[in-house]
């Protein structure tokens, strides 16, 4: 029987000791608890504002993309623009070359004699036409032509078949 008295007592002291230490630790559980739902409230501030801050690099990065996409577009077109006319230029000098290679032919043979005035005259206009639609320019507003373009140079040509 003593020896269960003193197992009791030994068992109401653990118990008091326990009853003791155990509004101790509900506040610590209560403070651990306390700051568990103020790290997880700030970890949710963090995360939505960082998911803001993606969204609007997302939004400025599309934006460039974007500027950067038309860009290329207007690019393009102005390169087949320049690519169109670099070839429509090259082909009215190759005309041009033949028509003058034409004309000087012909006034060689004219100047051995033989009267070929209307050829000539003839080969001057067109070498005149290609000289202008290979030498056009777009970007030319005031109309101004050299004096080749404006023909100045055909009437002084044209003078000299026609003394001979």
């Amino acid at each position: 029987m003593d020896r269960f008295a003193i197992e009791k007592e030994a068992a109401r002291a653990q118990l008091s000791s326990v009853e003791s230490h155990l509004p101790g630790m509900k506040e610590k559980s209560s403070a651990q608890a306390k700051k568990i739902e103020e790290l997880e409230a700030r970890l949710a501030s963090e995360r939505a504002k960082a998911k803001s801050e993606a969204e609007k690099a997302m939004a400025e990065v599309e934006a460039i993309v974007a500027v950067y996409r038309d860009n290329a577009k207007v690019a393009q077109v102005q390169a087949r623009e320049v690519v169109e006319t670099a070839q429509t230029r090259a082909h009215w000098i190759a005309e041009l070359a033949k028509f003058q290679s034409r004309r000087e032919t012909l006034e060689e043979i004219h100047a051995q004699g033989f009267d070929l005035t209307d050829e000539i005259i003839k080969a001057k206009e067109h070498e005149a036409d290609a000289r202008v639609l290979a030498f056009f320019d777009d970007d030319d507003d005031d109309g101004s032509k050299s004096g080749s373009e404006n023909g100045e140079d055909l009437d002084g040509e044209e003078a000299a078949p026609e003394e001979n």
